[in-house]
């Protein structure tokens, strides 16, 4: 096993909608999307975004297309309009997420 971080084998992307924001982390192989699924749980998430998010984290998996969706609620201070923070649309959160750090099998990366 191997200690990574994410932005070493995932790709991410997010946005908002009000207060709610939505991470997508991709894989490039089946054997990486197993260690994400294994690692990078909603509670994990929530953990990595202390002080960030402030309502649930919900996790859809999708190992067709090896990636997974999660949906952060109360995650942007009220929204991009009532929110003082910096990053008000949630653009940055896919970037914070890669910092996470995961364990790896041998066989991936």
């Amino acid at each position: 096993m191997a200690r990574v971080q994410l932005r070493q084998i995932a790709m991410a992307r997010s946005g908002d909608k009000g207060n709610t924001v939505n991470i997508a982390l991709f894989a490039p192989s089946d054997d990486v999307y197993e260690d994400l699924a294994r690692e990078v749980t909603p509670e994990r998430v929530k953990a990595h975004f202390h002080g960030l998010i402030e309502g649930e984290v919900v996790r859809y998996l999708l190992p067709r297309l090896r990636a997974m969706n999660f949906v952060c609620r109360e995650a942007l201070g009220g929204g991009g309009s009532a929110t003082l923070r910096m990053d008000n649309l949630g653009k940055c959160y896919a970037s914070n997420l890669m910092r996470l750090e995961i364990e790896i099998g041998d066989d991936s990366g």
